[in-house]
């Protein structure tokens, strides 16, 4: 009501900050667990995601007997369908064997035990003559021998599929080198535990460190799939990349390893996350983007493998679309950056990994120039 400035709105700093990826992965995890709450267990006993340590000091020694979970768990299930329910359920043990079998009778010391539907005279309780099985008497033109076709049924021969190639499977990540140095605590960086989400603290400020050194271990640490490693490697990247400046393009050619091999895990979250930091990396400096024209045969491969890989919603709304889950649509965005920023050889060269691109720039340019045409007349 009086006179002055106006009084700043201390929310306001709180309602325009957004959620970092890191954080925002973080969040859709912890929804994840109670759909499928064990999935993170089984990808680790089937060797899709790799193990922690086993102790707070490191693995235990070679020669130390660890308890297998899978088979204990296959133990169980065994255990499990052992039983018999009949009126009430027992379970099969050496002392109460579960096995029906005939039944004999006891023998005097010195003589064969017999089931007891056998005499020990050698015939059977309903004993019935008995045929030689080589007198077989068969009338005349009966048999098989010597027709000029066989009467007999066809054989029906065991048909085998082709096997399947697995192009869309998801393929074993193994332990990153992101994770070695941060176990042995060579990373400046921490996790920063505060009200609204998880921050990185860094004990040296990201522009003074080594790019040639750290940027390629965080990429390498992009694949990983279990926090504080996730969390660390795509916040980690992030700041790297918004600071960075001129240091980046240097490095590019160390960054090609590890981003092929995060592609190559087919695994939908990893590749998501690598399209947006590839973006990213585009935007992130000058001349970045011609850098990576070479090394298009080393990273446009699984692109062309998934860029049809588009979610179908017919006539309803998706409403995770600010979540940008779409890979498809990831694949569509990231290419044009590569198209616009490349250079000239750029769409030459990302044409012949993916024949299915088409031209962005020129079809926009080709609209434009139509709706000004239009506009004219």
């Amino acid at each position: 009501t009086g006179g002055g400035p106006p009084r700043p709105n201390p929310f306001s700093a709180m309602s325009v900050q957004q959620i970092s990826p890191a954080a925002m992965l973080q969040l859709e995890h912890q929804f994840d667990r109670h759909l499928q709450y064990s999935r993170k267990r089984m990808d680790k006993l089937t060797g899709m995601l790799p193990k922690g340590q086993e102790s707070p000091f490191g693995d235990f020694p070679a020669e130390y007997n660890r308890p297998n979970g899978l088979k204990l768990m296959q133990a169980e299930l065994g255990r499990s369908t052992a039983m018999r329910i009949s009126g009430t359920a027992a379970l099969a043990t050496p002392r109460r064997s579960a096995t029906t079998g005939p039944s004999f009778r006891e023998a005097a010391p010195g003589q064969r035990q017999l089931p007891l539907d056998v005499h020990i005279g050698g015939g059977s309780a309903e004993s019935s003559p008995q045929v030689s099985p080589r007198i077989q008497h068969l009338n005349r033109g009966t048999g098989t021998g010597g027709a000029a076709f066989s009467r007999s049924l066809r054989k029906e021969h065991p048909t085998t599929e082709p096997p399947r190639a697995g192009a869309f499977h998801r393929r074993p990540i193994k332990p990153s080198e992101f994770r070695r140095f941060y176990d042995r605590g060579d990373l400046p960086v921490q996790v920063l535990h505060s009200a609204t989400q998880n921050r990185i603290s860094w004990k040296v400020e990201p522009e003074k460190l080594d790019f040639h050194h750290y940027l390629p271990i965080f990429f390498d640490g992009l694949r990983e799939k279990e926090d504080p490693y996730r969390f660390l490697a795509i916040e980690g990247v992030h700041n790297l990349l918004t600071t960075g400046g001129s240091k980046i393009l240097p490095v590019v050619p160390q960054l090609i390893i590890p981003i092929k091999t995060a592609l190559n895990t087919r695994d939908a979250e990893v590749m998501r996350t690598m399209l947006k930091v590839l973006q990213a990396l585009v935007l992130s400096a000058e001349m970045v983007g011609e850098a990576l024209v070479p090394y298009y045969r080393q990273i446009l491969p699984v692109f062309n493998i998934f860029k049809s890989s588009t979610q179908s919603t017919g006539d309803q709304m998706d409403y995770s679309q600010r979540k940008r889950k779409d890979l498809g649509t990831l694949i569509d965005e990231t290419l044009e950056l590569f198209e616009t920023h490349g250079g000239e050889d750029a769409f030459i060269n990302i044409k012949y990994m993916v024949p299915t691109m088409s031209r962005a720039w020129f079809d926009r340019s080709a609209v434009a120039a139509a709706d000004g045409t239009l506009a004219s007349d």
